[in-house]
């Protein structure tokens, strides 16, 4: 319970006597304690005395304190920033002017990509129409020439930048750590030319494909664009998103050589496809926009399987015959 000191002013002549000495040496009464218990000595007597007289509460130095405080003024306002502040922010508006400059730089060089995938395009479609594969294939080549300048132009751009827009990773053991070279792995303006290189990486593929009926690997497609994967190279990613655009162009072209008469075509697609998907079953994908290309690649397969089903149940593909296995021996 808080205790308070209770002081007692009153008339001279209306204080018992036999409380307080007023009327003799004309001092105050000495301060009490409150609240008083029923022991207290001549508790009759002082509630008499109380009746008559005023009294005031005296709070402490530090409640008084604390009023005062409570009843002054709003808080100064906050003192301006430090100088190191706005040297650090006066540092990210010029790294932030930088940034727009290289990105605009990088934006003009994807605009000329963006025109020549477009032509590539235009000259690949015609594949559907029964022209000719080496046809397209020379008229491909001259915007994959383009493709390759362009290429070497972006590197040149991020080249003179390399500590701000690379992160560095670290391969091989601590006791390599002199002699493992470290790689670059594009993490701030990769986005702004991944789409693109995605769709040329597609092209290409598909390009590869009717001339070879192979798959184009990584470091093909590296040569093709004029990529090094020490310097710029080709992302891992972008290159696996490209082949699952790939394999959306094969249903479309099969089912087009069909009608032109090519029966063999479905057999040599469908295998193809069925190796390039088990391939893709080894890794080991999250849930992003790789995998759900991936998923997709197996509606590609049923549409293979189905025009092959179709083809050798009329009877239209060359069966091969079948090999005695006593003569091989």
């Amino acid at each position: 319970m808080k205790r308070f000191l209770l002081s007692i002013s009153h008339p001279p002549n209306q204080c018992p006597k036999s409380l307080c000495p007023h009327n003799t040496n004309n001092t105050l009464f000495p301060a009490i304690p409150f609240p008083l218990t029923s022991n207290s000595n001549h508790h009759s007597s002082l509630v008499t005395c109380l009746r008559s007289v005023s009294f005031t509460f005296s709070l402490s130095p530090a409640m008084s304190n604390i009023t005062r405080a409570s009843s002054s003024s709003s808080p100064p306002p906050p003192p301006p920033p430090p100088l190191s502040i706005q040297n650090q922010f006066g540092d990210f508006h010029k790294q932030l002017e930088d940034s727009g400059v290289i990105r605009e730089r990088i934006q003009s060089v994807v605009r000329e990509m963006e025109h020549a995938i477009r032509l590539m395009q235009s000259s690949i479609i015609l594949i559907h129409q029964s022209l000719p594969a080496s046809e397209v294939l020379e008229k491909s080549r001259v915007q994959i020439d383009k493709l390759r300048e362009l290429y070497k132009r972006l590197c040149e751009i991020l080249s003179e930048c390399p500590g701000q827009y690379y992160r560095w990773e670290y391969l091989g053991s601590w006791l390599q750590f002199f002699f493992t070279a470290f790689v670059f792995i594009l993490a701030r303006y990769h986005g702004d030319w991944k789409t693109e290189t995605q769709t040329v990486v597609s092209l290409l593929a598909f390009l590869h494909w009717l001339e070879t009926g192979n798959l184009l690997i990584h470091k093909e497609a590296e040569e093709k664009l004029g990529l090094d994967s020490s310097e710029f190279g080709l992302d891992i990613e972008d290159y696996l998103i490209g082949l699952c655009f790939m394999s959306n162009e094969l249903p479309r072209y099969v089912v087009n050589q069909v009608i032109s008469g090519d029966y063999d075509c479905p057999r040599e697609a469908l295998k193809f496809l069925k190796d390039l998907h088990s391939s893709f079953l080894v890794l080991n994908l999250r849930n992003d926009f790789l995998r759900r290309k991936f998923d997709g690649m197996k509606y590609d397969l049923k549409r293979l399987e189905e025009i092959d089903y179709d083809v050798n149940i009329r009877g239209l593909s060359a069966k091969k015959p079948k090999q005695d296995p006593d003569a091989e021996a």
